[in-house]
C-alpha cells in the first residue's frame, strides 16, 4: 500500500489481515484520505475479501478478467472505475497476456495481479521519486499505462530487428529450412500476441477518454496514448506483412533448390537411358544377332553406349541447361 503524506510516498505493508484498518491506521497516523494505491501482488481470497470490505470495492472474478467483451473490460459506476487489461509477459520461449485488474475509487487506486511485472517496479521508482506528479489514483493509472506502452514499443523494435536478422538468413544460401520455418512461426506468434495486447489498449484508452471522471489534463495523455497505440498497432500489421514476403520468399528459394536436385535427376536419367537400352538390347538371349559371333561386338556395344550418353550432354550444354 502507498500513502501520500505531505508530497511524501510511503510504502505500507500490511501483513496482519485480521487487524481492523481504522484500528492500523489510527496506529500507523495515517488518515484514509491519505491512501493513493493498494498493490495486491498474487493476492489470496483473505486479502482480497478484506481490501473489499475495508474499501468498499468489488474485485472480477479470474473468469470475468479472461473475458474479452468490452463490458468485461471496462466499466464504471458513479463512485469508481474497474479495468481488466493485458499486460504483455514475454521470457526467452515464449509470450503471452497476463490480465492485471485496475479500480479507481474517488482519489484511490487498487491493482490486483498475479505476475511480478517490472513495468510496476519501474513506476514504483518513479513514483517514489517525483510524489507531486500523481495527485490520485487516476495518474497512477496513466503513468502505469505510459510505461507499458513504451515497453510494448520495446518489444516491437525487438521484433523488428530480428526478423532483419532472420531476412539477412533467408539470403544467405545456408541450409536452414527448420531454423526458419520455426523461427517464423514463434515471431508470428509475438506480433500477434502483442496486437492483441495492444487492441485491448486501444479500447480501454478509448472508454477512459469518454469517461467524465477523468479530469481535463489526464484527457489529453490519454489521448497522446492511444494515438501511440494506433501507431504501434499499424507496425504489427507492417511485421505482419514483412513475415508473409519473408516465408513467400523462403519458400520460393527452397523451390529453387528442389527444382535444381529434380533437374539433375532428370538430366542424369535421361543421360543413362540410351546407355541402358542399347545394354538391353544386346543383353537378350536371341541366337540370330550377328554382334554375339563379331570379334569387335563388345567394344562395338561399350562405345554406343558412351557415344549415347556423351551426345545428350552436350545437347543439353548447348541449350544451357547444365
Amino acid at each position: 500500500m502507498f500513502v501520500k503524506i505531505n508530497s511524501e510516498i510511503r510504502s505500507v505493508q500490511i501483513t496482519d489481515l485480521s487487524k481492523n484498518l481504522d484500528y492500523y491506521l489510527s496506529n500507523q497516523n495515517i488518515d484514509l484520505n491519505n491512501i493513493l494505491w493498494v498493490d495486491l501482488l498474487y493476492p489470496s481470497p483473505e486479502e482480497t475479501n478484506w481490501v473489499s470490505k475495508n474499501f468498499d470495492v468489488e474485485f472480477p472474478t479470474r473468469q470475468k478478467t479472461e473475458e474479452i467483451e468490452i463490458s468485461s473490460r471496462y466499466w464504471e459506476d458513479e463512485e469508481s472505475i474497474t479495468i481488466n487489461t493485458y499486460f504483455l509477459i514475454k521470457d526467452k520461449e515464449t509470450a503471452y497476456n497476463e490480465t492485471v485488474t485496475f479500480i479507481v475509487k474517488r482519489h484511490m487506486l487498487i491493482t490486483s495481479r498475479y505476475k511480478e511485472l517490472r513495468t510496476f517496479n519501474e513506476f514504483i521508482k518513479k513514483l517514489k521519486t517525483n510524489p507531486k506528479q500523481y495527485e490520485d489514483g487516476l495518474y497512477i493509472l496513466a503513468g502505469i499505462f505510459e510505461i507499458r506502452i513504451d515497453s510494448d514499443a520495446d518489444t516491437l523494435e525487438y521484433l523488428a530487428k530480428e526478423l532483419t536478422k532472420l531476412s539477412r538468413l533467408v539470403f544467405t544460401g545456408i541450409d536452414i529450412t527448420e531454423q526458419v520455418i520455426e523461427s517464423i512461426s514463434a515471431y508470428e506468434d509475438l506480433n500477434m500476441t502483442i496486437r492483441e495486447n495492444l487492441i485491448d489498449k486501444q479500447r480501454i484508452l478509448s472508454s477512459l477518454l469518454k469517461s467524465y471522471k477523468v479530469p481535463k489534463n489526464l484527457r489529453e495523455e490519454f489521448r497522446i496514448m492511444i494515438k501511440d497505440v494506433n501507431s504501434l498497432i499499424d507496425y504489427t500489421t507492417f511485421n505482419f506483412e514483412r513475415l508473409d514476403y519473408l516465408q513467400n520468399t523462403f519458400l520460393g528459394l527452397l523451390n529453387i533448390e528442389q527444382n535444381k536436385v529434380i533437374k539433375i535427376f532428370t538430366v542424369m536419367s535421361v543421360i543413362f537411358l540410351p546407355p541402358t537400352l542399347i545394354a538391353s538390347i544386346y543383353g537378350m538371349n536371341f541366337q540370330n544377332m550377328p554382334e554375339l559371333s563379331w570379334k569387335y561386338g563388345y567394344p562395338f556395344a561399350i562405345f554406343m553406349m558412351i557415344l549415347s550418353a556423351i551426345v545428350p550432354l552436350l545437347i543439353f550444354k548447348k541449350k544451357g541447361w547444365l
